[in-house]
């Protein structure tokens, strides 16, 4: 977790966040966090991680609050190549990019496009 935390701080994209919410057991924690970027659009990061379970939602909308895309591995779309790993922007994606630090670098690249 505190790798996450030190990524957010370093990122040049990062206006400001704010923990929502964190629970931590022996073997697990849970977190939740809201990102503002500089273009004021937010990211919200729900993950849960254990020693078995790895699960995860995070989901970027604009300043307007429409949804942008949403990446999760909610295992719903067995048809998927990705599966459970997907997306929708707004439409249902395979998605490739796995794990919050991917998916920052994904949106710093598509911030710089745009």
């Amino acid at each position: 977790m505190l790798k996450k935390l030190n990524f957010i701080e370093k990122s040049k994209i990062v206006k400001s966040y704010e923990i929502l919410d964190f629970k931590q057991g022996k073997d697990f924690y849970y977190i939740k966090i809201k990102l503002v970027f500089t273009d004021e659009s937010e990211f919200y990061v729900r993950e849960f991680i254990s020693e078995k379970d790895y699960l995860y939602s995070y989901h970027w909308q604009n300043k307007d609050g429409k949804l942008r895309i949403r990446w999760d591995n909610v295992p719903h779309h067995k048809d998927m190549k990705t599966f459970p790993h997907h997306k929708h922007s707004p439409k249902l994606e395979e998605s490739t990019e796995i794990g919050f630090e991917e998916i920052m670098l994904f949106i710093e690249e598509k911030m710089k496009k745009e």
